[in-house]
């Protein structure tokens, strides 16, 4: 800390402004002494340099402080204006005594207008001088300054008329008895008396403003007087003559007073906040000032003696002034004592104001010697470093301090020493300082400079840090498994692609999705799914690198960031990491111990390997379409990312927007395909199906077009579509006279979504008066999301209207015999699956054959979709199927192809006689090939 003591080491600077005018002056005034010193070379010009160059100077003095009074506003201004008046008074007396030498060239008479002149010079100074002077507070200060002015006026009175006055006063009045000269010649001495006076008492109580100037306006009004008593002194007052070296004092004394208010305004140094120069000052002119009346004492005293000494007998004047003198001193120490009793009790209680403030306050307050020293502690730092304030006394500030955080200290303090102190008065600090149990604890210390040194207020804010880094901490942490969450694991990516190993390709990131995890909330519940998460959490943790990452992106998503070792071996990284992923499959899909059981989930994780300028966007985007894809690819596994996967989500998302414009553009068309009764070839209904035709011409199934969208919001619009074009064209068909039933395709989640209004397939059958029967509903029993009993209660609620229910794809679900006990099923549709191989495979036979009989037992009708040949027409009748639907008997019809097929009636079936034709141009030929379309005619 011996620097920071170099630091705090005050800087002088020494203004040189007005150097020039000051030297002017000196030469002037010089100048004018060495010519009154010589007589002028003849006593003409000694003459009249005595007496109009005395009364130039004091015009120009009178000018000057006119101008300078009219220039400035403040309390001071009627002090220079008064001594305008005074040196003007000085001027014209001067001219006056000029008018007579000079001009009429006859001794100045006594009296005579010049001495009028001369007595009105004191006054207005007097006055000044009062105006300048620092106004007393209180009646205490008005009374000590009528009395200091009267200890010095009546010592300079009592020594003076020892010494010359009464000896003036005699020989005045031997001479000549009129009043007059007598008068005129004690009015001289006593007027210079009372300015002396006015100008000791009033010198240390100047004001604050401005004092270069005040100063040299005072020592200009003392050359003055000093002039004038030496002027008026028995031994130079019969012997005086203008042009005599004492018109040099009196001439310096305007000059001075000329050069007061600008030169010495021009001359202090640049306005620099801090401490003034005169500081060291300050206790030798408090001292003098306080010696002041003693001195006066002393001064009276000493013109006494000379009385006595002499032999003379002591003058009434000298006994009475004298005696006045002494019982001012005794007034005025009354005074001062009673004061100082005050002041003293004042004191006393603003200290015990201030020590039970420094003691009872919770923050600790030190004072630092410029050397870095501690010269004092508050008590208080007992109860907040819990160490003794005597012990921290006499010790260095920097051992306190923590080593980590000293040079931030001694950097802030340099700065905020260099800084000026008007715009920066305090600074803040914050620091560890060492407490008395060895902890470090967080400081926050308000600094201010203090005699050259600093003066600290300390406060402990550990418990703030401590919870602002919990804060922290919390914003950038999951909560569940105070694992990073997602906002800091991408602060991390991003600085792994910025940092040294910016261009290290083997920084991969890893995203994990837990697959059934959804399962475990839903049937355990969300408590037991809050467990495996952190137990997963746990796992995640544990099984990656001290250097790497692992967070949770929220829900069952986790995410890590393996950092690259710097190799260069793509292949043997990618092979390493692809490990590492594995790994972490294989441990978070171990069985996890939620109470008393165990619960089983899979991970799906995704790796995407940094690339040069990659962004941690698309780093992490790149890692989620792997996952995906795993996910995609049948879940519990780890796959890499390719740049095809890019290409797929953008083909993807395009498909998804045309789909999107084909919906509001009317681009899909709606195809039936018949379902045929198998006993005797006639359509029993219809089954409706859409088809998108692109702007190329092509023709997409639903299959193709809804897998690659992957937009629940564009499915759920093309269902609704689908059903009302298919009950509206059903409706039409009615009216023409081919009253046939139309079976509609529909999820379990399409029926019972939320934001489908209540009855809305009611009130599409009332809006196209579609009657009883005549529509089919075709409910796929494989979703797990949807819950039985809110779709028993729409399906009871359907057939009251006379809607017909089939459990479509039955077969190939899991829920197939849960559906057939609870909901009312009036058709069962086998599954495509089931009918392709019921030829060829003897065991998918006896599946089939068996699903028919439980369908005659419960008196449902059963229909089979995808009969594409004969033969499974044969198989599938003789296992008992009532109906068929496939390329066997035709393919999806467009409305002009079907209502062709309807007015026919029949389709022939194997084994069955032809029917014989109703219409001209013959019946429709079979279709065959399962994937044959049958072409849109033109509109």
């Amino acid at each position: 800390m011996s620097a920071l003591g170099a630091l705090l080491a005050p800087r002088s600077t020494v203004g040189s402004t007005g150097l020039r005018s000051r030297i002017l002056l000196g030469v002037v005034c010089a100048g004018y002494s060495v010519g009154a010193a010589v007589g002028w070379g003849s006593p003409q010009v000694a003459v009249f340099m005595g007496d109009f160059g005395l009364a130039a100077a004091a015009l120009i003095a009178a000018v000057s402080c006119f101008l300078y009074a009219r220039a400035v506003r403040g309390r001071l201004r009627p002090a220079w204006l008064l001594f305008s008046l005074s040196s003007l008074m000085a001027a014209c007396g001067n001219a006056v005594w000029g008018w007579y030498e000079v001009i009429l060239g006859v001794p100045v008479p006594t009296p005579s207008l010049a001495d009028l002149f001369f007595l009105c010079f004191a006054p207005p100074a007097i006055v000044g001088l009062l105006v300048l002077a620092k106004r007393p507070v209180t009646r205490a200060g008005w009374v000590c300054l009528a009395l200091d002015a009267w200890l010095i006026g009546g010592s300079l009175l009592t020594l003076a008329w020892s010494l010359a006055l009464a000896h003036t006063t005699h020989l005045a009045g031997f001479q000549d008895a009129s009043v007059a000269p007598a008068a005129l010649s004690l009015a001289y001495p006593l007027l210079d008396i009372v300015l002396v006076s006015m100008v000791l008492a009033l010198h240390f109580r100047r004001a604050g403003v401005n004092r270069s100037a005040v100063n040299t306006a005072i020592a200009a009004l003392a050359l003055t007087v000093l002039s004038d008593a030496v002027f008026t002194s028995p031994l130079l007052r019969s012997t005086y003559h203008s042009g005599q070296l004492l018109d040099a004092g009196w001439f310096a004394g305007s000059l001075l007073l000329a050069y007061a208010p600008w030169g010495a305004r021009r001359g202090r140094p640049s306005a620099r906040p801090g401490p003034p120069r005169a500081i060291a000052s300050r206790p030798i002119a408090g001292s003098l000032a306080a010696l002041t009346p003693y001195l006066a004492a002393a001064v009276c005293t000493l013109g006494i003696l000379y009385n006595v000494v002499d032999g003379r007998r002591v003058d009434r004047v000298v006994i009475f002034t004298g005696c006045t003198v002494v019982l001012a001193l005794v007034v005025r120490q009354g005074i001062m004592l009673l004061d100082n009793i005050s002041l003293t009790q004042e004191l006393a209680q603003k200290e015990n104001h201030f020590r039970s403030l420094v003691q009872g306050s919770s923050d600790v307050i030190m004072i630092a010697a410029p050397n870095g020293t501690l010269r004092y502690v508050s008590p208080a730092a007992a109860g907040v470093y819990g160490r003794e304030a005597e012990g921290l006394v006499g010790s260095e500030l920097s051992s306190i301090i923590h080593p980590e955080d000293l040079g931030r200290f001694v950097h802030e303090v340099r700065r905020f020493l260099a800084a000026p102190p008007h715009e920066e008065p305090t600074t803040r600090i914050e620091c560890r300082f060492r407490s008395g149990t060895g902890d470090w604890l967080n400081v926050e210390s308000t600094v201010n400079r203090h005699q050259g040194g600093l003066l600290l207020n300390s406060r402990d804010v550990t418990e703030r840090v401590r919870l602002q880094a919990q804060l922290q901490h919390n914003a950038e942490h999951d909560p569940l498994t105070d694992l990073p969450n997602r906002a800091l694991f991408t602060a991390r990516v991003r600085q792994a692609l910025g940092g040294r190993r910016s261009g290290d390709p083997g920084t991969a990131v890893l995203f994990i999705d837990l697959d059934g995890f959804k399962a475990v909330n839903d049937t355990i519940g969300h408590q037991a799914g809050d467990e495996l998460l952190v137990q997963a959490g746990r796992r995640l943790q544990d099984s990656v690198r001290a250097g790497d990452t692992a967070a949770r992106l929220g829900g069952d998503e986790f995410a890590a960031l393996i950092m690259g070792d710097g190799t260069r071996d793509q292949g043997a990284r990618e092979y390493q990491v692809h490990e590492i992923a594995d790994r972490l499959r294989l441990t978070l899909s171990q069985p996890y111990r939620i109470g008393p059981s165990e619960v089983r989930v899979a991970a799906s994780i995704g790796v995407a390997f940094a690339e040069p300028a990659i962004s941690p966007t698309d780093l992490m985007r790149n890692a989620d379409l792997a996952m995906y894809r795993a996910k995609a690819g049948g879940k519990d596994r780890v796959e890499l990312y390719a740049p095809q996967m890019q290409a797929d989500v953008v083909r993807r998302s395009e498909l998804a927007t045309r789909l999107r414009t084909a919906l509001r553009e009317g681009e899909f068309a709606l195809l039936h395909q018949p379902v045929v009764h198998l006993a005797s070839g006639s359509v029993a209904a219809v089954a409706a199906q859409a088809r998108w035709r692109s702007a190329q011409g092509i023709l997409f199934t639903p299959a193709e077009f809804l897998r690659v969208s992957g937009d629940d919001d564009r499915t759920a619009e093309l269902g609704r579509w689908l059903l009302e074009e298919a009950v509206a064209q059903a409706a039409d068909r009615a009216r023409a006279g081919h009253p046939v039933a139309v079976s509609v395709r529909l999820s379990a989640a399409r029926l019972l979504d939320a934001a489908s209004p209540p009855g809305s397939i009611e009130a599409l059958l009332t809006r196209h008066g579609l009657p009883s029967g005549a529509l089919m509903v075709e409910v796929a029993d494989s979703d797990p999301r949807v819950s039985f009993d809110a779709l028993e209660q729409r399906l009871v609620a359907l057939r009251r209207l006379g809607v017909r229910i089939a459990l479509d794809g039955f077969g190939s679900g899991f829920a197939a015999i849960n559906a057939l006990r609870r909901l009312p099923i009036d058709v069962l549709k086998l599954d495509r699956n089931l009918v392709e191989g019921v030829v060829e495979s003897a065991r998918l036979h006896k599946i089939t054959s068996g699903l028919l009989r439980i369908a005659c037992d419960l008196g449902l009708q059963s229909v089979a979709d995808g009969v594409d040949v004969p033969e499974q027409v044969l198989a599938l009748r003789a296992m008992g199927c009532t109906h068929g639907q496939g390329m066997a008997f035709s393919g999806p019809l467009d409305e002009y192809r079907l209502r062709r097929a309807l007015v026919r009636g029949e389709f022939p079936v194997p084994g069955i006689p032809s029917p014989r034709p109703v219409m001209a141009g013959g019946s429709i030929p079979l279709l065959t090939g399962s994937h044959t379309e049958t072409p849109v005619p033109p509109t």
